[in-house]
């Protein structure tokens, strides 16, 4: 097969966009921050699409599945797995913040920081309802409501509906499910097309961060932002990667195959820039699609590994600026509660500093006005969160989908055997599998 010249290669052409944006954001940086526009509408894009994209992978997922009871216990797993990689993530931030120390020797005096200028991020904190407002918040206020608010959880509760009503029905609902599933097939070649434009996202995105904060602004917290970057790396690479092991895969493998997607996620520093992607990739991958449906859209809200780190890390590293001691039941304290407020953190930029925010609140005795030492660096963080939760996302969906028993063992050996050749490489590789079957064989030569 032949192969594309590099330059129309995606990941090629994101990764030279975002060298480009380093050096334009650096050299030109009035300029750059004008770029802003160019990151902020390829996110509007995707984000534009990902609501129909899930709610026809969900509908037709579970309208396959037939047995209800699956559907549930598939949800179950999913928690259950998200809920103990989820604290896995957390206690490691704790771990790394008080054996690297990351905030010793600041010695900041909390009265001489400018409460004003993370003002925003508080307010913003402090309007959330707890436990109940969270799951409030997931019911709609109308069936269209759903798609129009920008949140993933009501729209995967609406398709969840959806789908066990027309799986209920039966066969007089098999032309609506063929409907939808003209329907998805359309929503991912619109996805196909806005992905194309993702080099431009990535330019923009990095140039307007750099532009705007500059990379001398990284020096003085290079400390925090190495144990973090350092953290996460640790995490992946033993925690996901002794997970992809027991499953039967190469994590690393996997990693280049959605090199792409990582890339798009570096660039815009947002893991919904890669939702719908990663979902289609899943699927070639051989994860059924009814579970990739119900894990990566639930995976964004409550596995989100990189942002747990952050959380944890963030906390204590304020706590350590500010000479702020805190007890083991504080810590504890601290634990348990980040476990709820990073549900509310999504993979939008920022985010993860307003639940910060909140989980400051469980821990008065850090002073809140100290998130200023971090808000210039934030942004910098915010690429390592995103691409940490888009792995752990992925991996999920594999391990629900082998321990599910609807792993394609064959067509995730072949896309992962060379992955540098992509996804069209595997397939072919796949179809000649099943092609040279005696049954294959025996069924062509009756046609």
């Amino acid at each position: 097969m032949k192969r594309k010249p590099l330059y129309k290669v995606l990941y090629v052409q994101v990764i030279v966009a975002i060298v480009i944006g380093v050096a334009f954001g650096h050299y030109w940086p009035t300029h750059a921050v004008a770029m802003k526009p160019l990151g902020d509408a390829f996110i509007k894009l995707v984000r534009m699409i990902i609501s129909p994209v899930i709610f026809c992978t969900v509908v037709t997922g579970i309208a396959s599945m037939h047995d209800m009871r699956k559907v549930g216990r598939v949800g179950g797993k999913a928690l259950l797995y998200f809920e103990v990689v989820s604290t896995l993530a957390l206690a490691i931030g704790l771990l790394a913040a008080h054996v690297l120390q990351p905030g010793a020797g600041f010695n900041v005096d909390p009265a001489s920081l400018d409460a004003g200028a993370v003002s925003s991020y508080t307010a913003q904190a402090a309007h959330g309802e707890g436990l109940a407002g969270f799951f409030m918040h997931i019911i709609p206020e109308t069936f269209a409501g759903a798609f129009t608010q920008g949140d993933i959880l009501p729209v995967l509760l609406i398709a969840m509906l959806f789908g066990t009503a027309l799986a209920v029905m039966g066969e007089p609902a098999k032309p609506l499910i063929g409907l939808i599933e003209l329907l998805s097939k359309t929503f991912f070649r619109i996805v196909r097309m806005i992905t194309s434009l993702a080099p431009l996202g990535a330019f923009g995105a990095i140039a307007f961060t750099i532009g705007k904060y500059g990379i001398v602004s990284l020096l003085p917290m290079m400390k925090l932002i190495g144990t973090f970057y350092l953290t996460a790396f640790l995490f992946v690479s033993c925690g996901l990667g002794l997970i992809a092991r027991a499953c039967g895969f190469s994590l690393w493998r996997f990693v280049v195959y959605i090199k792409d997607e990582l890339l798009i996620v570096l660039g815009t520093s947002t893991s919904e820039a890669a939702l719908p992607q990663l979902m289609e990739k899943l699927e070639r991958l051989g994860c059924s699609r009814g579970i990739v449906g119900l894990v990566v859209p639930t995976g964004y809200s409550f596995n989100l590994d990189g942002t747990n780190i952050y959380m944890t890390l963030a906390v204590l590293f304020l706590a350590q600026a500010t000479n702020t001691h805190l007890t083991l039941t504080q810590e504890i304290t601290l634990l348990a509660v980040t476990m709820l407020t990073s549900k509310g953190s999504t993979g939008v930029t920022g985010a993860g500093f307003i639940t910060l925010a909140a989980s400051l609140a469980v821990v008065p005795t850090v002073p809140v006005t100290a998130m200023v030492l971090i808000l210039g660096i934030d942004r910098f963080m915010s690429e390592c969160r995103a691409l940490t939760n888009t792995m752990g996302n992925g991996v999920a969906s594999i391990v629900i989908a082998a321990w599910e028993k609807e792993l394609d063992r064959d067509r995730l050996k072949a896309a992962l055997a060379r992955p540098g050749r992509g996804v069209l490489a595997a397939q072919v590789e796949v179809a000649a599998t099943v092609n040279s079957m005696p049954e294959r064989e025996e069924v062509q030569r009756s046609a």
